[in-house]
């Protein structure tokens, strides 16, 4: 095979050297020195995968190669276009910025785990690579295969914990459990269509057999891995214990893998059923509420980013659910502002929510905790990790002028103007559950923003906390420096999006512009450079002023109190418990209130607050725990004696030859 200099085979040689670029470590007798080998080699392919994406979205076709294995499958095939990019984007960026973030995050001079580590981050990096270039189903599964073997290792570097194996365990079981439902789609996709290549786009129809159960599998395996709900149950466990540039990876781009699986599948029919759209609206919905009210009464720092990113998910199905709905119903508003919405959603979430897990980390790695309400004070004793995670916290937010805004407005905008012209403005219920989202969102975001960096001290490791290196803010301010340009000049994202709309939504491009052009993105770049000008013209009067008036110090005011102490704070438990309790269905917080001693002197006691997942918890957890009690009882038949078991295979015959008669 003749690789050329052409997007597929810049994105196959990115893959490859983004592959064995941790062979270097296991190989050195200097883990150092292998380390930073491979963070180099991960930041050449990734500039190397950007450059293919570039020449991809300027027009430069994608060939397709055929690798001639000696396997009984068919040829293998790579291939990339529009789609693929917009999921290829983020990927690069983030795996360039989380492999120069583990030279100093996880040094290999401190931590004898990091050769692990960094080959499994490479290999985990080109898994995905794969996934998306793979057109042939067992060429995909293999890389979906490595992928998520890959993603496991990582995520039990710290193997010694006892809650890291259990978290571990849950998520092999989830991840085989949807790759289960993902044999039986490809296997039902090769007897309908004679082998496993991809068929051709929209060429299948939608009364070829088990159509229905297809989709239904591609929403169970591929749902599963994007932490849609009630599937969810294995990310919050995974995402909270994994080292946080890890995190970052596994949020900001394995869970998309998911996303991109979930729309190839669809783009193989010609006509989606009805029902598809609401469902995918219905599920997003669920997502999204559910995701940030859990969030928002978590006290683990990486727990609830955890949480979040299964909100953000939800924001995705509810712009591919509009889309959908769009094409039903021939709306073209819905179509194009669904799928923009949804493509930009997925790029801006890559950014900010990488952000947000590396400031994390900064933050773990400053103060040893990831406990909010061990935190505080921080912003004076870490100022640049304080200024890129508000930045972070912004763009979650869907706060102007950051990023995060501009694929929720093109929802918005999709939903309204659908239920304006529409005689059944179902879609419209869409904005008032975004509303509510966003401002969960940031409840929860003040909170933790408040809790971390306000405030004093509230621990002795707080007190003592220092900012991070400069290799690991690095990548952060070129993530933030990310966040801020795309939200300060939104066109530049939807002409990103909008081949992918073109193709995807069965308009033409004309119709497309038309209805791009609806969106405000014009006025809302002015309204976001002018208030980055006068943001900066008010910091910089502030320093002015702070710099000629004479400064004294002192405690903050007491509120009466003689000896005040940092424990009469506010914390993050207290300042979100209002909210919480409010959507006590949602998030089920848990307490356990301590007896109340009728003594002179009552001993001390404690009281427990915690949130818990309700799918693992309540549901999965006691019926594994049935199901074991049940089987054990089972358990006796299996006594060791050989002419028993003779027995129970002629009373088995017997059985089936009466059966058969």
């Amino acid at each position: 095979m003749t690789i050329v200099l052409e997007p597929t085979g810049y994105l196959l040689a990115a893959a490859t050297l983004l592959a064995l670029s941790g062979v270097p470590g296991l190989l050195l007798r200097r883990p150092v020195f292998g380390q930073r080998i491979a963070a180099f080699c991960v930041v050449a392919a990734s500039l190397l995968g950007e450059a293919a994406v570039a020449a991809l979205l300027g027009g430069t076709p994608g060939a397709t190669y055929q690798i001639d294995w000696p396997l009984p499958f068919g040829p293998a095939l790579f291939s990339v276009d529009h789609l693929s990019a917009i999921f290829l984007f983020p990927l690069f960026i983030v795996t360039g910025c989380a492999s120069v973030y583990a030279v100093a995050y996880w040094p290999a001079r401190e931590q004898p785990t990091a050769g692990k580590l960094t080959m499994f981050q490479g290999l985990f990096a080109a898994a995905m690579v794969a996934v998306v270039l793979s057109r042939h189903g067992v060429l995909f599964l293999m890389a979906w295969e490595v992928m998520a073997l890959s993603a496991y290792f990582l995520l039990t570097t710290e193997h010694r914990s006892a809650e890291v194996q259990r978290v571990g365990g849950v998520y092999l079981i989830a991840t085989h459990t949807g790759t289960m439902a993902l044999f039986a789609m490809f296997s039902l996709l090769r007897g309908t269509l004679g082998t496993f290549a991809f068929p051709g786009s929209h060429s299948l129809s939608q009364a070829v057999p088990f159509a229905t159960i297809i989709i239904a599998a591609a929403l169970i395996g591929f749902g599963g891995k994007a932490g849609l709900m009630p599937l969810h149950f294995w990310l919050p466990g995974a995402h909270a214990n994994a080292p946080s540039h890890v995190s970052a990876m596994m949020s900001g781009l394995m869970l998309k893998m998911g996303v991109y699986g979930i729309l190839r599948t669809l783009s193989f029919f010609d006509v989606l059923p009805a029902w598809l759209g609401w469902l995918m609206i219905v599920l997003g919905a669920w997502s999204a509420v559910n995701g940030i009210a859990l969030a928002m009464g978590q006290r683990d720092l990486k727990r609830l980013l955890a949480y979040s990113s299964i909100e953000n998910i939800g924001i995705i199905f509810i712009g591919i659910g509009l889309a959908l709905v769009g094409i039903q119903t021939h709306s073209p508003t819905l179509v194009v502002c669904g799928f923009s919405g949804a493509f930009i959603h997925i790029v801006n979430h890559g950014l900010f929510k990488s952000l947000l897990f590396m400031g994390s980390g900064a933050l773990i790695h400053g103060t040893g905790t990831r406990e909010i309400d061990r935190m505080g004070g921080l912003a004076r004793r870490m100022p640049i990790t304080s200024l890129l995670f508000l930045v972070g916290s912004l763009a979650i937010c869907g706060l102007p002028p950051l990023n995060g805004f501009v694929g929720e407005l093109f929802l918005y905008v999709g939903a309204i103007t659908d239920g304006i012209a529409s005689p059944l403005p179902l879609a419209a219920l869409v904005a008032p559950v975004l509303a509510l989202v966003g401002g969960l969102a940031v409840i929860t975001f003040v909170k933790l923003y408040g809790t971390i960096f306000l405030g004093a001290p509230r621990s002795a490791a707080a007190s003592h906390s220092h900012e991070a290196k400069g290799l690991m803010t690095a990548p952060m301010v070129l993530l933030a420096v990310g966040c801020l340009v795309a939200g300060m000049v939104p066109p530049l994202l939807a002409r990103l999006v909008a081949p992918v709309v073109v193709f995807y939504g069965g308009l033409d491009r004309e119709a497309v512009a038309r209805v791009i052009g609806q969106v405000p993105l014009v006025p809302l770049t002015g309204a976001a450079i002018l208030l980055v000008i006068l943001g900066a013209a008010l910091g910089a009067f502030y320093l002015l002023r702070l710099r000629r008036l004479p400064c004294t110090r002192g405690t903050t005011w007491g509120c009466g109190y003689l000896e005040p102490t940092a424990r009469m704070q506010y914390t993050g438990t207290s300042f979100s418990e209002m909210a919480v309790n409010l959507l006590g269905v949602l998030a089920a917080p848990r307490r356990v209130r301590p007896a109340i001693a009728d003594e002179s002197f009552p001993p001390t006691v404690r009281f427990h607050y915690a949130v818990t997942e309700t799918v693992l918890d309540r549901v999965l957890t006691p019926l594994f725990r049935w199901t074991g009690l049940a089987f054990s009882y089972i358990r006796i038949l299996q006594h060791g004696r050989l002419h028993i078991y003779v027995l129970y295979i002629f009373a088995t015959l017997c059985v089936l030859m009466a059966w058969t008669h």
